[in-house]
């Protein structure tokens, strides 16, 4: 008896893949393909964010490019909806689709560092722990950001912030070449100097031109020491911390990233327990000059009233680049609406105490995450991830366990979001878009980079074989 699997055709018809077509696929392969039914494929297919849940007909796990590159002629041969996979970290799921093919490169996170000329190789299933780790050996970092456990590459091709951006830019800003297998099946190299066109639409236009394998980063001497870290005070005290929030970011050299957040506070062993739970403000800082100068430089917020946590201190780049991890598990339910802000002003403020106090669930918070620095002496046009005017993101995170109640927590975000996205540039972060953005918010994240991003689409994607992603059709 010859066994079939349901899988979808490149433009959405339901077909039957035969099990020997798949079992020709494995003996092309270097790496395992699973099943349905198959010990490994629930762990492949699922992604960070827990409303997501999808099933390919198939997942193919990579070892390496000769495996991406059979994947994608094999996708193309049997003309089979692929995605890609990743870290898996993209809060709308991009990684995974129901009956596809599952191009998944988690295993392949090899990194090589050359401290000569200050660049590091990663492969593209790395997460940001894994060059982190490798790069710090040499005392450098790359321009990645906040959250460990993020992929690369999905990062990346969307632009990219974290605690270095202000000192160097967007981490697309600081990518000087990529691996890329295109709709074809071939391996090209894309850089300033080679297939130019191809390196910018990479460089924050999303996954739509081709699978990028490999990354190079411009690396920076940073670490292995910063200061970092939290201070918190009750919610009580908000209108006071994000005045001084306001003030001092208004004014901070590019070495300190500031971030504002509101929520309730996590059982953390740092907070007292009876403040876990309730309403709090805090201040999260980095400070990734010079160590020794570190603590001057945040001494204003940790002598700031009464905190009831303070964990502001030296520490290892690396621990700082995880320090969030905990707040954003994989498996949670994840909802997120943000904006790019030009400035903080004292009227968005108010509406982010107000807003925060209404938050329905322990794990939500408000955000709000300087930017301003280096990005903003690029011109617009420099890469499709633009948003030079942006010096602050302002990220509504709703966060939460059961699926019933989604409608609450989505209803929390959504409002907060429409009373203070007046306050915006009127741009919008690409990977923090969830499943539900239509093409106007899309416009928001690319904006004028989006005829020219077609444009590149037509050359290296005309039949749109990388589609499931925030696609931008073929001109």
């Amino acid at each position: 008896m010859h066994r079939t699997m349901e899988a979808k055709t490149i433009e959405g018809r339901e077909i039957d893949l035969k099990q020997e077509t798949l079992d020709g696929l494995k003996k092309r392969l270097q790496g395992p393909v699973f099943v349905p039914g198959d010990f490994g494929y629930d762990e492949s297919r699922t992604v960070w964010n827990g409303m997501i849940s999808k099933r390919p007909a198939a997942v193919a796990r990579c070892l390496g490019i000769a495996d991406v590159i059979t994947c994608v002629q094999f996708a193309r041969e049997h003309e089979l909806l692929l995605c890609i996979k990743g870290g898996g970290h993209n809060i709308a799921g991009l990684a995974t689709a129901d009956g596809a093919l599952m191009l998944d490169m988690s295993l392949m996170r090899g990194v090589w560092v050359d401290p000569q000329r200050k660049v590091a190789h990663a492969q593209a299933g790395c997460l940001l722990s894994d060059v982190d780790r490798e790069t710090q050996v040499h005392g450098l970092a790359a321009v990645l950001g906040f959250v460990s456990l993020t992929g690369i590459a999905g990062l990346t091709l969307g632009g990219g912030f974290g605690y270095l951006t202000r000192r160097w830019g967007w981490t697309s800003d600081n990518v000087v070449g990529m691996d890329v297998v295109t709709a074809d099946g071939g391996l090209v190299r894309a850089s300033r100097d080679e297939n130019p066109d191809l390196f910018w639409g990479l460089q924050g236009g999303g996954g739509n031109f081709g699978v990028v394998t490999g990354i190079d980063y411009l690396l920076y001497p940073v670490g292995p020491e910063v200061v970092g870290g939290i201070v918190a005070w009750p919610a009580s005290e908000a209108p006071r911390v994000l005045e001084l929030y306001r003030t001092l970011a208004a004014s901070a050299p590019t070495e300190l990233t500031l971030v504002a957040f509101m929520r309730p506070a996590p059982p953390a062993p740092w907070l007292p327990k009876d403040m876990h739970g309730k309403p709090i403000v805090a201040i999260l800082a980095c400070y990734s000059g010079k160590p020794e100068d570190g603590l001057k430089t945040v001494a204003s917020i940790k002598s700031f009233g009464n905190p009831i946590g303070d964990v502001l201190v030296h520490r290892p780049y690396v621990q700082m680049q995880s320090l969030l991890d905990a707040t954003q598990p994989k498996g949670r339910r994840y909802y997120w609406k943000s904006e790019y802000l030009p400035g903080i002003e004292a009227a968005l403020c108010e509406k982010v105490i107000e807003h925060a106090a209404k938050i329905p669930s322990p794990h939500s918070a408000v955000i709000l995450f300087q930017l301003d620095g280096a990005l903003n002496r690029l011109k617009e046009e420099h890469s499709p991830v633009g948003n030079r005017d942006a010096h602050y993101v302002l990220n509504i995170a709703g966060s939460w366990e059961q699926a019933d109640k989604d409608s609450t927590n989505i209803e929390w975000v959504r409002e907060t979001w429409n009373d203070l996205k007046m306050f915006s540039t009127g741009g919008t972060y690409i990977n923090f878009l969830t499943e539900d953005e239509g093409p106007e918010r899309i416009q928001a994240a690319l904006g004028k980079g989006l005829q020219r991003l077609a444009k590149v689409k037509s050359k290296w994607d005309p039949q749109n074989v990388f589609r499931t992603n925030r696609n931008i059709k073929p001109a």
